[in-house]
Parts: C-alpha cells; sequence; structure tokens
C-alpha cells in the first residue's frame, strides 16, 4: 500500500460562480479549462498540463452564501509554484488582493482567496523569495494572531 500524493481537490459552488471560478483558476493561476464526465450536476475541471488538478461542481443553491470556516475543517489548498514577480504582476492587473510570507526554513509563500472564499497557498522555491519581504513575516490569512501581515492590493 502506498500514497502517492493529493490526485485533485473538489470545489463546491452555485451555478452563477462558475464564470468567477473559471477566471480565478485560468487567469490567476495558469490552469486550463478541460475534459470533464458528463455528470448529472454541472461544473468544470481544470487542468494543470494533462492533469485535471481542481474539479469543480455545482452542489449549492442560488442562495448560499458561501464558505463558513467556523463549521469546516478546511483551511487551504497549497500549490507549488515559480515565477514570484510573474504572479504579482498577474495578480495586481486583475485585481486579486494577496498576501506574503516567509518562514525561515519553510520558504516564500503567497496567501489568497478564491471567488468563493477558499484560501490559496502558492509556494515558491526558496531562492525566489523577493528582497522586499523581510525573514520572518507572516500572513494575516493563515496566522490571524500572530501577523502583521503585507497585503499587496491591485
Amino acid at each position: 500500500m502506498k500514497l502517492n500524493g493529493v490526485h485533485h481537490i473538489n470545489i463546491g459552488c452555485r451555478e452563477s460562480d462558475l464564470p468567477a471560478i473559471e477566471k480565478f483558476y485560468t487567469e490567476a493561476l495558469g490552469l486550463k479549462v478541460g475534459y470533464r464526465p458528463n455528470f448529472p450536476s454541472g461544473g468544470i475541471w481544470l487542468y494543470c498540463g494533462d492533469h485535471p488538478l481542481v474539479h469543480v461542481v455545482t452542489r449549492f443553491k442560488a442562495d448560499w452564501t458561501g464558505v463558513d470556516e467556523s463549521r469546516s475543517s478546511y483551511d487551504h489548498t497549497a500549490y507549488a509554484v515559480q515565477g514570484v514577480q510573474d504572479f504579482r504582476d498577474r495578480f495586481k492587473k486583475l485585481g486579486i488582493e494577496y498576501e506574503e510570507q516567509n518562514v525561515p526554513n519553510a520558504g516564500f509563500q503567497m496567501f489568497l482567496r478564491d471567488p468563493v472564499g477558499n484560501k490559496v497557498e502558492l509556494n515558491f522555491p526558496n531562492e525566489e523569495t523577493p528582497d522586499d519581504v523581510e525573514t520572518g513575516r507572516l500572513s494575516s490569512m493563515q496566522f490571524p494572531e500572530h501577523a502583521k501581515p503585507r497585503t499587496a492590493k491591485a
């Protein structure tokens, strides 16, 4: 028996959320919409290369209010990425707010939320840590009681 890694994440949403979710994951993160089996509910699959990494399913009614972290143990999904400045520029262009974190021996990370409130973490190689993010910087999105956020806004 052997665990080989995370196969995909699944995001539930309302039908009306699909365009914003598609835009966020394709334009902000660079995933591509691809084949999805003909399931009885609506949705999309978003691919990283040839792999359907993010599954989105329309399982909530139109009056759903969104993620309620007080009733869920889900915290975030983390992606291994490269190209810090490209992501910074892209998020600025798209008007996406994010926070940056630089923890010794854990690497440089960005934290942001998708259109339905799910936290997204981007993990960059240590050598890509920007000079303007001091060592020890914590994200208030990740550590609300301990951080002094450096939030970037468009």
